[in-house]
């Protein structure tokens, strides 16, 4: 039995030293692989003439009309529906400075702003349950611009409200 089990022994042995011997075939692909790419690296390189590219001249033409375009369609709305807590009324565009969720902090915010020489209102947005403190309102959208960019200074969050009332 002990023989039978070294002979076995011995044939794996064989022939797992016999299934790991590596190839020639393939060491001589990769070999000739190599050789190629040296080759082509050695090649010097032929170097072509650019394209030159031909411009028209460019034709002046008088100007005829100058038209001024003002910015105000760009400037950003957010359009609320609002109702008035304390002051003398919206107007259609509104500069709001601060929004708080406790009506004691924007009456001392509006209180700072009348303070300032503002006609500070306080405004309640029943659906977000936020009161707004507005500095400034304006009948149209380009006053209010001017006076939020005016108020950024001290009041860098301010922004335009739009009374959807």
């Amino acid at each position: 039995m002990k023989k039978s089990m070294v002979l076995c022994a011995c044939l794996c042995a064989a022939m797992v030293f016999t299934g790991c011997k590596s190839s020639e075939s393939a060491y001589k692909k990769a070999y000739e692989k190599a050789k190629a790419q040296q080759a082509v690296q050695q090649q010097p390189t032929v170097t072509e003439q650019p394209e030159t590219n031909v411009v028209a001249p460019l034709q002046q033409t008088p100007v005829t009309e100058t038209k001024v375009v003002d910015n105000n369609d760009n400037i950003q709305v957010r359009q609320e529906k609002v109702s008035l807590v304390d002051g003398a009324g919206l107007k259609e565009y509104s500069v709001v400075v601060g929004s708080f969720g406790v009506k004691a902090n924007a009456d001392g915010l509006q209180q700072r702003l009348k303070d300032a020489g503002y006609a500070a209102q306080v405004v309640k947005n029943v659906d977000r349950n936020m009161y707004r403190v507005v500095a400034s309102t304006f009948a149209n959208k380009a006053d209010a611009a001017a006076s939020r960019d005016q108020l950024r200074s001290q009041y860098p969050d301010a922004w335009l409200l739009y009374n959807a009332n």
